[in-house]
């Protein structure tokens, strides 16, 4: 049996142009032609074209497809295993952002509602930078911490948010000002405001051990995302994320060396 492109495209269920496509690049050229010099399918380039299509809809490239197909020597299990790797990882990952989706969608509908003169009088220059936030929710996606912290965040009211950004602004001159008078970033000063801040994140998203701050603080030297969050840039200076961070770490070794969690830690 013999089939034209448009019987092909129809039973097949790809383009006239995708076949043109094919036969160009070499992948599949049809067996026959018929008297008026039009393309002709066989059976076996029909077994071939379902061959291209298996392996098109697992998310092979063209270029890989013809090496498999070309070479007889070619291993498909290899190329199978290392495609099933790919797409595993890619589902694992696209969970985790349904995961963030649904719960942007529970923090919107809680009611809690800012207008862009309320998120200001709010927030003021403090910005959440969205794409810091997704790779916060996929970089912490399973802990119990992270899930407690959004929960929290998304129950809070207006008058929380405002209590709660009062509270940061008034560290934060204090942490600049320790910084500007040269305070050493492990001295009592600046170990009790790492400490303040470590209480802050506990009574306001989630508990914050000590370890668990050094982790938050490193992120505050990596990525200046994060440490905008602290300090907005226009109150920055060069050496503040650091020193911020030495703090946080040295008072986690104060901390290590005999204090006891308080009451409000827990």
């Amino acid at each position: 049996m013999s089939y034209s492109v448009g019987q092909v495209s129809a039973f097949a269920g790809v383009t006239v142009r995708a076949l043109h496509h094919y036969d160009k690049a070499g992948l599949l050229s049809p067996g026959g032609r018929s008297h008026a010099g039009y393309r002709l399918y066989s059976d076996a380039d029909l077994t071939r074209l379902q061959q291209i299509l298996f392996y098109r809809e697992l998310g092979f490239s063209l270029d890989e497809i013809a090496v498999i197909l070309r070479d007889p020597q070619a291993n498909a299990l290899d190329y199978l295993q290392a495609r099933q790797r790919q797409l595993s990882a890619e589902i694992a990952r696209l969970r985790q952002l349904a995961e963030v989706a649904e719960r942007a969608i529970e923090v919107q509908q809680t009611g809690v509602s800012l207008s862009p003169r309320e998120r200001f009088e709010v927030f003021g220059e403090i910005t959440f930078d969205l794409s810091y936030a997704t790779q916060a929710e996929l970089k912490w996606a399973h802990s119990e911490g992270q899930r407690e912290a959004m929960a929290r965040a998304a129950a809070h009211t207006k008058e929380d948010w405002r209590r709660l950004m009062g509270e940061a602004t008034a560290w934060r001159a204090e942490l600049l000002a320790a910084f500007d008078e040269e305070e050493p970033s492990d001295g009592e000063r600046a170990m009790d405001l790492a400490e303040e801040h470590r209480l802050h994140i506990s009574r306001w998203f989630t508990s914050c051990p000590p370890d668990m701050h050094r982790r938050i603080a490193d992120d505050f030297i990596a990525d200046p995302r994060a440490f905008a969050l602290v300090v907005p840039p226009s109150q920055q200076r060069p050496g503040l994320a650091a020193y911020t961070g030495k703090a946080v770490h040295a008072n986690a070794a104060r901390r290590a060396g005999g204090r006891t969690e308080s009451q409000e830690d827990r």
